[in-house]
């Protein structure tokens, strides 16, 4: 359980902060700027949350993700450690969490339309900020992959997986939440290719 009583401690006024082990690195290193932008994702779902609110069944999706990406920190966190190393078991994405995730999408786009375009970010409140949610998810997965190329085998398997579903998730949840389940949300916004020549 992690205990926060104090929340500046200063350890981080020149310009270093400390993984899970305990080892401080660089603020800029890109272990930090990966999960630091999983924390931006969060936040971003945060505010998506705000506008599809109404709709349980997606609300309880997104509050398991944004657990979920506290697991991803943990993980992005404590690099390729063992439990003999550290003295406790390491969080780490499972592939169950992959799993769930393939079915939650399956569920968002069992009745959604074809597509028949590029979908632009757009239609509802709810619709914009899921894709900003996504386009900051892509963004997490591109610096875990620049991590895994700089450091290999020192980020998981089931948590590059997971990176890459979350965000095909988001781009489902934002068509579902275009279309809405009662039919009267407004559709995808597609694409016109070199509608404004």
């Amino acid at each position: 359980m992690v205990t926060l009583n104090r929340i500046y401690t200063r350890t981080g006024d020149k310009g270093t902060t400390s993984l899970a082990t305990g080892e401080r690195v660089p603020k800029h290193t890109l272990r930090i700027e990966s999960y630091g932008t999983v924390d931006e994702t969060n936040a971003a779902i945060g505010i998506a949350r705000l506008a599809t609110a109404d709709d349980a069944r997606l609300d309880a999706m997104l509050s398991r993700i944004q657990n979920d990406l506290f697991d991803l920190g943990a993980d992005l966190a404590t690099p390729g450690k063992t439990k003999e190393e550290l003295g406790y078991e390491p969080l780490r994405i499972v592939e169950a969490q992959v799993t769930r995730l393939e079915h939650e999408i399956d569920t968002l786009n069992a009745n959604l339309a074809p597509l028949r375009s590029f979908v632009l970010p757009g239609g509802t409140a709810a619709a914009a900020h899921l894709h900003l949610a996504r386009a900051i998810c892509r963004r997490a997965e591109r610096l875990m992959v620049a991590l895994e190329t700089a450091e290999p085998g020192l980020v998981s398997e089931p948590a590059l997986k997971y990176v890459n579903r979350l965000s095909d998730f988001l781009f489902v949840a934002a068509r579902y939440v275009n279309w809405a389940p009662d039919g009267r949300g407004p559709g995808d916004v597609l694409w016109t290719p070199g509608a404004n020549r």
